[in-house]
């Protein structure tokens, strides 16, 4: 095995082991008892990631990298916008019911409660979640919509109320506050944010 293949090798254990127990202790995780899960001493963690706070940040992005990545598929090109809406809020949806969606609601509520508790780790992570969701933007970005196009700065204000929509729909799924939110219930939601979009893009530039 090379030194690239064995850095890689330990960098992928401990995030698998960080994603174990901090999902568990949120931000009471020991660095000792991700390490030594992954096989690999605390010195590993501050040779690959610099410190636990920089491992978190890393699980972070390696939680929503194939996520936004399985949005981009599921949004293809030649849409326009509350029709890109419509397929980001239905995958969305989907994606609720999928076997890691308890896994991964229990991540994003102990990333919170670590953010709360750490307000550098907060900020980190706050910027991690901004660098995955510009590509949600991105992917709105030069629509059709209501006679012109999506720009970069709608797209990204849509970006943000969709993720916040999605988030409260989402945690409230499993725990039945959002009875009946099916996917036609999220489409429509996402539709109204967008349909809305413009009138208050240009709300602010006036102001």
């Amino acid at each position: 095995m090379s030194r690239a293949e064995a850095k890689e090798r330990n960098r992928r254990a401990l995030l698998d082991a960080a994603f174990q127990v901090v999902s568990r202790d949120g931000h009471r995780a020991r660095l000792e008892e991700i390490a030594e899960r992954a096989g690999l001493t605390t010195g590993a963690v501050y040779s690959l990631f610099g410190s636990k706070n920089g491992l978190v940040v890393a699980l972070v992005a390696d939680h929503l990298r194939p996520h936004y990545e399985e949005i981009e598929q599921a949004v293809p090109a030649g849409l326009d916008l509350l029709e890109a809406v419509d397929a980001f809020a239905r995958f969305y949806r989907r994606s609720c019911d999928a076997p890691d969606a308890v896994s991964r609601l229990s991540l994003q509520i102990t990333l919170l409660d670590m953010a709360l508790h750490d307000p550098g780790l907060g900020a980190r992570l706050a910027a991690s979640v901004r660098s995955q969701e510009s590509q949600l933007a991105a992917l709105f970005t030069g629509r059709p919509h209501d006679g012109g196009v999506v720009t970069a700065r709608q797209a990204q204000r849509l970006a943000t109320a969709l993720r916040a929509l999605f988030v409260g729909l989402g945690q409230g799924i499993p725990f039945g506050l959002a009875p009946g939110a099916d996917e036609r219930y999220f489409a429509d939601a996402a539709r109204a944010l967008a349909s809305g979009m413009a009138l208050a893009d240009r709300g602010m530039d006036a102001s």
